[in-house]
């Protein structure tokens, strides 16, 4: 079971590690803005390529592409980003502050008994489902849901606000066009969907994969790096044959389940979650979610999308894109699903889990630490080497050892503080193994060896750490 932390346990940890930075900090910060330190960076890194290896090369029918931020800006007239990717916002009057409307209503709901707070959130997804925006404006006055800083429930009416941010290209700004940081990664496919398949030669059923940044304008922004204003998506778009959307949409759900499963996580942190309301492209729609500390949240969404990309794409630009069967002699617009990973989510989902503070105390001392139990495949360090003195050869012997090891994973080098505290920097940074070299590794060519997780040290021969540790990221 994971320890009962709070969120801001985590941040406070990732701040104070090197795991994730307020932006612009030294100026007072941007409200839903993040950077990644040097361990941040590196974990993010790593469950991309983690993703990015179990589509593109555990899958001989998917390849991959880098498509540009910027698009044309009929690309978003045709997805229909222009017309519907915006949510309904409501503002307290006396505040002036905004708030999602299906946020706000689910705050209230869970200071509800669960059964209250169920039937609260069912009539709020049937007032969804049908854009009943008078309808949220009266159940928001009939509950008596407040502004948690005015204190009042002095609402506007509920009205839609896009998302998307927009901006001008061009150096004269008579002669400039309006466009869009891409909300999404998934057109850069669709609108390279007749280039991949042409000097691919791929054949239907075949996916094109992209991880990218995306940029969408949130008014409520929170939750850590769970919601932000910019933000890396991990997205997969396989082109079917019509009518095999359910069969493929039910594959990729079983698909996508088993590759979480595979970070070790345990089954029971996550659930699938229906879309109660569809989005205006797809026949079918599910989240995968995690149990994050603030309760279960989309971390990954499966979407049968239907043809309607490749379909508006075809009106919009004139040109075709229909794929030729040559099993069936016939030509037609592909059907899509999708799969779409939120990689910063991804990464707080598996901080979320590794996160661990515990009581190590016994009879004689009081002691405790706080530990990164990450899989090691993912860990930002996998080898951290410690010479236990600064002298007598022991920093000659641990450098031969980490020149060896570097070119394959990622050491860390330390001599500074006491063995003890080393340990217990590497635990919180979440190295798996460290080793220490001591006066008796120059009698015989041993080390010691530490486990993170289970603190266990055993005396192993100093030529075999580099596979031990190989052999253990390639068992993830």
């Amino acid at each position: 079971m994971k320890n009962d932390t709070t969120l801001q346990n985590i941040i406070s940890h990732c701040k104070e590690y090197g795991f994730v930075f307020p932006s612009s900090e030294i100026y007072d910060g941007l409200a839903a803005v993040y950077d990644y330190g040097q361990y941040g960076s590196e974990l993010k890194k790593n469950i991309r390529d983690y993703w990015w290896k179990s589509m593109t090369q555990m899958h001989e029918n998917i390849v991959g592409i880098d498509a540009a931020i910027f698009m044309h800006p009929t690309v978003w007239k045709a997805s229909g980003h222009v017309d519907n990717f915006s949510d309904p916002m409501i503002d307290n009057k006396d505040s002036q502050k905004r708030y999602r409307v299906d946020h706000l209503i689910e705050a209230h709901a869970e200071t509800l008994s669960k059964e209250v707070g169920d039937t609260l959130l069912q009539k709020m997804d049937e007032l969804l489902v049908a854009n009943d925006f008078t309808g949220l404006k009266k159940l928001i006055e009939d509950n008596k849901i407040k502004d948690s800083i005015s204190g009042t429930g002095n609402w506007t009416d509920v009205r839609q606000f896009n998302l998307m941010f927009s901006t001008e290209m061009g150096s004269v700004a008579d002669d400039a066009n309006l466009v869009y940081l891409r909300p999404e990664t998934a057109q850069g496919i669709f609108v390279n969907f007749l280039n991949v398949q042409k000097t691919g030669r791929m054949k239907i059923p075949f996916g094109i994969a992209q991880t990218g940044k995306a940029f969408r304008n949130e008014i409520v922004a929170r939750g850590f790096i769970f919601r932000m204003r910019e933000f890396e998506q991990m997205e997969m778009q396989f082109f079917i044959r019509p009518g095999t959307q359910k069969e493929w949409y039910e594959y990729w759900k079983d698909a996508r389940m088993k590759w979480h499963l595979s970070l070790g996580i345990a089954a029971d942190r996550y659930r699938f979650h229906d879309h109660a309301k569809l989005a205006h492209y797809a026949d079918a729609a599910c989240d995968i979610e995690y149990d994050f500390p603030m309760g279960f949240k989309e971390v990954e969404g499966i979407h049968s999308r239907t043809d309607f990309d490749l379909k508006n794409h075809q009106q919009y630009s004139g040109k075709k894109l229909t794929y030729f069967d040559t099993e069936l002699n016939q030509h037609y617009i592909p059907y899509v699903v999708e799969t779409s990973i939120g990689l910063d989510r991804a990464v707080m989902m598996v901080l979320s889990e590794a996160y661990k503070e515990e009581d190590l105390s016994t009879a004689e001392k009081q002691d405790s630490r706080v530990v990164l139990k990450l899989p090691t495949m993912l860990a930002p360090i996998k080898l951290a080497v410690l010479p236990l003195t600064k002298k007598d050869g022991l920093p000659e012997i641990a450098r031969e050892l980490i020149d060896q090891c570097k070119p394959h994973f990622k050491c860390f080098y330390e001599e500074k503080d006491s063995i003890g505290k080393r340990y217990r920097r590497m635990d919180a940074l979440g190295t798996p193994f460290c080793i220490t070299i001591d006066h008796q590794t120059k009698e015989d060519q041993t080390v010691t060896i530490r486990y993170r997780d289970s603190m266990q040290q055993d005396r192993i021969a100093l030529s075999e750490v580099k596979n031990l540790v190989m052999q253990k990221i390639q068992a993830f």
